[in-house]
């Protein structure tokens, strides 16, 4: 019997670009992994998630909620969803301050509390940042890029390949 590598989906929900720049380095570190790849916007992932061996669900915290698509994403594929490991992050405190990302992880938690159905297999909160304006010289950006490729490693190593049928013929 061969196997091949899990096909990973990296579902992401976002207002400014933000999570998709995290679900984008998500995607690449999959795909230097050697994983099949897939990395899509949360409302626009339509149909059943047949063949994936791993999702990856992010999205910000805005105002305490998850943000819309994400929530919807877990409601629309929510029978496909307890069949494969999905892992969740989300995009927290745009302040590095311990209160406020206490905060967030309490946010976070709530969230998933309101899918008590959802296992995640790995979660994940890391740094906000602020939308970027015109006129402003600095932009805070909270995320922390190296923490982001560690928990993606670590999520890729427990996720692995998927058995498949054996091929003839060669």
């Amino acid at each position: 019997m061969s196997t091949l590598p899990t096909r990973v989906l990296v579902a992401y929900a976002t207002k400014n670009g933000s999570t998709r720049e995290v679900a984008d380095l998500i995607g690449t570190l999959a795909h230097d992994a050697g994983r099949p790849i897939e990395v899509v916007p949360a409302h626009a992932v339509a149909g059943r998630l047949h063949g994936y061996g791993l999702i990856v669900l992010g999205a910000p915290l805005y105002s305490g909620r998850w943000h819309r698509d994400a929530r919807r994403f877990l409601k629309r594929h929510r029978t496909d969803l307890g069949t494969v490991p999905v892992a969740v992050f989300a995009l927290g405190p745009r302040r590095d301050d311990e209160e406020a990302w206490h905060r967030s992880w309490e946010q976070l938690h709530r969230a998933l509390a309101a899918v008590p159905w959802l296992t995640p297999v790995a979660v994940g909160l890391f740094g906000g940042a602020d939308p970027r304006r015109r006129g402003r010289s600095e932009r805070r950006d909270l995320r922390d890029w190296a923490a982001i490729g560690e928990w993606t490693r670590t999520l890729l190593d427990r996720s692995p390949a998927s058995p498949q049928a054996e091929t003839t013929g060669q």
